[in-house]
């Protein structure tokens, strides 16, 4: 240990420019460590120690990456917020995380100001000073702090919501390890070992999506603390991330399979503009990547594309360009430290190459659902945990998927659960019952569509579907409304009320490959 770690890597080279925002400023290293080291001494002034939690309703850039650096040296649990929620779900994730302070961008600030109530207000805080009502400017929490490391350095964690299949999202919160900050950040470095990423410099990683992700902050975070420089995107942009990519000579990446399917609908003359010579480990994952499109993205940039499938509670599978082309359409074999196990419905084990429930184990690692007990037990199968996606392995033990979780949707490489979405339009007086499920979209993988069967007396059409989609404002976040609602007389159910979603989804995806 001893070579690693953000804080170590910042003392021994402070003028490192060790991030780049979105409007192309640069931060160096020596300055992200002080405005960290800084609000670490404010905060424990306010009271905060080690195993508390801090939430933050920021954009990509440098204000998310100091509150992740002062918690993570701290002791601290961080939750980055997903900025598209409504202010009661935000709410909803600092009280359930039990923040002990809330951090908020002006651009947010309309929601972040809804969402107060659930802390107290000598704990909310606008950063960069903005005029946030209710929100005291962040200079007052760390003006006159020393900028020199806090005493008893301890590691923190960053705690992700993840959604529910049955609504409210839950914080996946694994136990602290009391160890040092930067040799913790080390043994963070085990995962891009795995893709086999160097450390030090010269090297970049572009942020191409939103940092309340967990891959998102975990790969672009441990690229930090390996000494790349990381480079933001506020919006990600098929052209402007090529041009970040040849600006910044960015060696390193963590993408989705939208970004592919974008970047390949590039004019053939804008794809060869720019020089994409420094590409090496381009990662993608979170939904599944059609084979042509890999292949294309192949062709183009040649075997730096390597594609993971884990989950936020932990474990996982790896895709090499190589492993990938000798097993077209994988999504990788089980990473050294991981087990994948395929059972049927009664938890045993099913033959190779025969669908089941896949369920992953990650050495040396435990997590539970904060707050949730029967959930963390339901997940699990002995020491195994499943996220409910089905799978089957090959003779190699390459992983391949066949269907996401039953009714989970993958919408641009975010998971959507339609439990959730269901509750919202069930509220509304004409509806009498609703179904709400992915159906294949070109650019998004999946779009939400929703089917309603009216109320006794309302008429179906596009005036109550308008109507119905109008109620869900400042309820669910945009990114969550169904695309389009159609009308059924009455929905299939079976004798003891389960909804036969598949038989109403079936139709939309006749013609297509996989039904995920």
């Amino acid at each position: 240990m001893g070579t690693l770690g953000f804080w170590r890597l910042a003392q021994a080279d402070p003028d490192w420019i060790a991030s780049v925002d979105p409007d192309g400023t640069e931060h160096r290293a020596g300055d992200l460590l002080a405005r960290s080291n800084r609000l670490v001494h404010g905060l424990r002034e306010l009271g905060l120690k080690p195993g508390d939690g801090i939430c933050g309703l920021v954009p990509n850039g440098v204000d998310g990456l100091v509150l992740y650096l002062a918690a993570l040296q701290a002791g601290w649990y961080y939750t980055p917020i997903n900025w598209h929620l409504t202010g009661p779900e935000i709410a909803y994730i600092v009280a359930d995380s039990e923040a002990q302070a809330f951090f908020v961008d002006a651009r947010y600030a309309v929601e972040g100001v809804r969402a107060a109530e659930a802390i107290a207000a000598e704990r909310r805080f606008a950063v960069q000073d903005a005029d946030i009502p209710g929100f005291r400017p962040i200079s007052e929490l760390t003006a006159g702090q020393p900028d020199t490391a806090p005493p008893d350095r301890t590691a923190g964690l960053t705690m992700h919501y993840t959604s529910g299949t049955t609504g409210k999202p839950k914080g996946v919160r694994r136990p602290l390890n009391g160890l040092d900050p930067d040799d913790a950040a080390e043994m963070l470095s085990f995962l891009p070992g795995l893709f086999g990423i160097t450390r030090g410099r010269p090297n970049a990683h572009l942020i191409t999506s939103p940092n309340y992700h967990t891959a998102v902050t975990q790969f672009g975070g441990t690229a930090l603390h390996m000494g790349h420089t990381l480079v933001y995107m506020d919006k990600w942009d098929a052209e402007e991330m090529l041009r970040l990519c040849e600006k910044y000579q960015v060696t390193n990446s963590h993408m989705v399979p939208t970004h592919f399917k974008r970047l390949l609908a590039l004019p053939e003359e804008t794809r060869h503009k720019y020089d994409l010579s420094s590409l090496k480990w381009m990662i993608h994952a979170a939904a599944p990547c059609p084979v042509p499109v890999k292949w294309a993205m192949f062709e183009w940039w040649g075997d730096c594309v390597y594609e993971y499938y884990a989950a936020t509670e932990g474990g996982g599978t790896l895709a090499t360009p190589e492993g990938w082309k000798a097993h077209p359409g994988t999504v990788g074999s089980a990473w050294p430290i991981s087990e994948l196990l395929i059972v049927d419905d009664a938890g045993e084990p099913v033959p190779t190459r025969t669908p089941g429930t896949i369920y992953m184990k990650m050495l040396g690692t435990g997590f539970e659902y904060k707050g949730d007990p029967e959930k963390t037990a339901a997940n699990r199968l002995k020491e195994y945990f499943t996220v409910g996606d089905i799978g089957y392995l090959d003779e190699d033990g390459f992983l391949y998927l066949c269907d996401r979780k039953a009714d989970m949707i993958i919408s641009g490489g975010a998971n959507i659960y339609p439990a959730e979405i269901e509750n919202e339009i069930m509220i509304h007086p004409k509806v009498a019952d609703v179904a709400v499920f992915g159906i294949p979209d070109d650019d998004w993988g999946e779009q939400i569509k929703a089917i309603v069967e009216p109320a006794p007396g309302s008429a179906p059409g596009p005036e109550l579907a308008a109507e119905i989609l109008a109620s869900l404002e400042g309820r669910l976040a945009r990114m969550k409304w169904p695309r389009s609602i159609d009308f059924i007389e009455e929905m299939p159910r079976e004798p003891n009320g389960k909804l036969l979603k598949r038989k109403l989804r079936a139709p939309y995806w006749e013609g297509h490959d996989r039904a995920i």
